[in-house]
């Protein structure tokens, strides 16, 4: 394979499987590594390259991330000029002399993957296959972006491999407070003004879960989650830059469970972020932090008496729920009444195929919910999982 011609995926040539600078059953050996470990299957060659490209970084995939799925015609044009080049690779064409390579059986297919592949067999053009790459950087992405949908900081991006599945759909209840999260993030991911939010409830009310719902669901228009915890807060401008590349991307940063104890400074790094710092926050970014406060910093009454300390009571109380009002939409997650608490079980016994009767429920759902920790969501799961395994 002559791939000298290659002028922006200039990066296979670093990949000895194409240059041929391995023999040909250490090709093999590589080949059918990455097939187990990837999930790739038919013709190796070909589904190897289909990853490299829709997987790896090149100047078209970083260029559309940069500008929000913007891409020139000149390098629309090259870009085809390259696949034109990686024809014969991309049709099948390119065959081995070991007959395993050409229609390879992994243990554990790439389903994901899979998709894009026979997507692929049905376009013959080195146009048509370019447009097909150029359409999925423009909607998934490259590399983990388009593989994860959540995301935790470690210095750099790191993919969640085993993200919740939740749905919306699978919350019970709570209408009113999804429609407002849902509307939110849906004019978000359309470009259009949205807000950050702050969700604050009772404990076991479904917060958290419906933060990671919503990934779910807007998944392919482009949503992504970055969780990061109270410490990481610092790496904010970091963190900001970061993600300013991928600008075609919207990114939901998710703090979980958060509030600061008046000793605590990380709030000032999150205020900063939100509004007011000298760098703009990237439109692409948006911040969804979940509490049991509706103040996010803790005050108690000492601070309140300890006028010797603070001369200046407005300005120190001010400091104190500055942060809460950053948040533009604040979302109250109540306890539910007896009733939404047993139509919760109801709801999710139903799923498992099993039904109650209203007598039964009632009594052994209460009877949990009083040796437990009250009247929520997580006590309902709870008392599922029990009643299943006692099954």
């Amino acid at each position: 394979m002559n791939l000298q011609g290659l002028i922006v995926c200039r990066n296979l040539l670093d990949e000895e499987i194409f240059t041929g600078a391995a023999d040909e059953f250490e090709i093999g050996a590589r080949l059918i590594e990455r097939a187990e470990n990837l999930g790739l299957s038919g013709n190796l060659y070909r589904s190897y390259l289909i990853y490299l490209l829709a997987h790896e970084p090149n100047l078209i995939s970083t260029t559309i991330e940069i500008h929000g799925g913007l891409i020139g015609d000149d390098l629309r044009e090259i870009f085809t000029h390259d696949i034109e080049i990686l024809l014969p690779i991309l049709r099948g064409e390119f065959k081995s002399d070991l007959k395993i390579l050409n229609n390879y059986k992994p243990t554990v297919a790439n389903k994901i993957f899979s998709g894009l592949l026979e997507c692929l067999e049905t376009i013959a053009t080195a146009q048509g296959i370019a447009d097909v790459f150029i359409e999925r950087y423009k909607k998934f992405g490259y590399g983990d972006i388009a593989t994860y949908r959540a995301f935790r900081w470690d210095g750099k991006l790191i993919g969640v491999k085993h993200f919740e599945t939740i749905r919306l759909d699978d919350l019970i209840g709570y209408a009113h407070q999804k429609e407002l999260l849902t509307g939110n993030t849906t004019a978000f991911v359309n470009g259009k003004p949205a807000n950050n939010v702050l969700l604050v409830g009772a404990r076991g009310t479904g917060k958290s879960s419906s933060v990671k719902a919503l990934v779910n669901e807007f998944y392919s228009s482009g949503l992504r989650l970055l969780q990061i915890t109270k410490p990481q807060l610092k790496f904010l401008p970091e963190i900001m830059e970061a993600l300013r590349k991928f600008m075609s991307k919207r990114f939901i940063i998710f703090m979980d469970d958060i509030s600061f104890d008046e000793s605590e400074t990380e709030y000032k790094y999150l205020k900063s972020a939100i509004e007011g710092g000298v760098e703009s926050r990237p439109e692409n970014v948006l911040i969804y932090a979940t509490s049991n406060r509706r103040h996010l910093i803790r005050e108690t009454w000492r601070d309140r008496n300890d006028e010797q300390e603070e001369i200046y009571r407005d300005d120190s109380t001010n400091e104190t729920i500055s942060l809460s009002d950053r948040f533009g939409l604040i979302i109250h997650y109540y306890s539910p009444t007896q009733a939404e608490y047993l139509e919760i079980i109801r709801s999710m016994l139903r799923k498992r195929g099993i039904e109650l009767d209203g007598e039964t429920l009632r009594l052994e759902g209460l009877r949990w919910e009083m040796s437990h920790s009250g009247r929520n969501g997580r006590t309902a799961q709870q008392f599922v999982n029990y009643y299943l395994g006692q099954r």
